[in-house]
């Protein structure tokens, strides 16, 4: 399914009250990330762990739309491979880091890495309207973020299974009945909603929070070391010429 969506400028991040609210999209306004946009999450984050203004982030998409995914002409230029790599792999390690609550508020479609990072947020409030799925599998690659790991704690493994292997997609109901989606609020009071949560956050003593938080999260360098290996598997993908001829077909069809 396709969504429709307006290309503009990039909003920048938005500090409202000690809430930082981040959109997930490229520069140039398209619902995808490509290299840039990894790496002005990743700058965005980084700054944001040692601002003390900000004490919860919000992760929001487009108007209609949280994201598409990664940039296929990124996936079939190999000379953008390594600086593509090098993004993708500061951003994750950032998200299975950051020391702060992160939400996110998800209307429309959330599609390959555009739902793997929702599985670093602490909460994700949804439309009724919302999907998720992760094709890589279909793609003939395997899943990023750490989601190898995350995906059965918070899915349960039959759960993962179903929605990495098969691909299934997800409405926004069966992603809260498997924990992916923590609430289900009506279409366009998505961001409201999750501001709401945020504002409660903030209001918490910090120290207790970020210390409850971080005994729930557990040893980060576990995900550490699975983004690793899971980039690895990835570039390696991006080289094999079968993947490659099913990607390029996929984009075609896309374009």
């Amino acid at each position: 399914m396709r969504t429709e969506t307006t290309m503009g400028i990039h909003p920048q991040p938005e500090l409202r009250g000690h809430a930082l609210i981040v959109t997930v999209s490229s520069d140039d306004g398209r619902p995808v990330l490509d290299r840039r946009a990894y790496e002005s999450l990743a700058r965005t984050f980084h700054e944001a762990a040692d601002d003390d203004d900000v004490r919860v982030v919000v992760l929001r998409g487009l108007a209609g739309c949280f994201c598409l995914g990664g940039d296929f002409s990124e996936f079939l230029d190999a000379t953008k491979h390594q600086r593509l790599i090098a993004a993708v792999t500061d951003l994750f390690r950032m998200l299975a880091t950051f020391p702060k609550p992160i939400l996110a508020c998800v209307d429309g479609d959330a599609v390959g890495v555009g739902c793997t990072i929702l599985f670093h947020c602490d909460m994700v409030i949804a439309s009724g309207k919302s999907t998720f799925r992760v094709p890589f599998v279909d793609f003939g690659l395997v899943p990023d973020a750490a989601t190898s790991i995350l995906a059965p704690q918070k899915l349960g493994y039959a759960g993962a299974f179903r929605f990495f292997c098969l691909g299934d997609t997800l409405g926004a109901e069966d992603a809260r009945a498997l924990g992916l989606v923590a609430e289900i609020v009506a279409e366009g009071s998505v961001e409201e909603a999750a501001l709401a949560r945020a504002r409660q956050l903030a209001k918490k003593p910090v120290a207790a929070l970020l210390q409850t938080r971080g005994l729930l999260k557990g040893d980060t360098g576990v995900l550490c070391d699975r983004i690793d290996r899971e980039i690895s598997l990835f570039q390696q993908a991006l080289q094999d010429d079968t993947t490659l001829r099913r990607l390029q077909r996929i984009a075609r069809l896309a374009a």
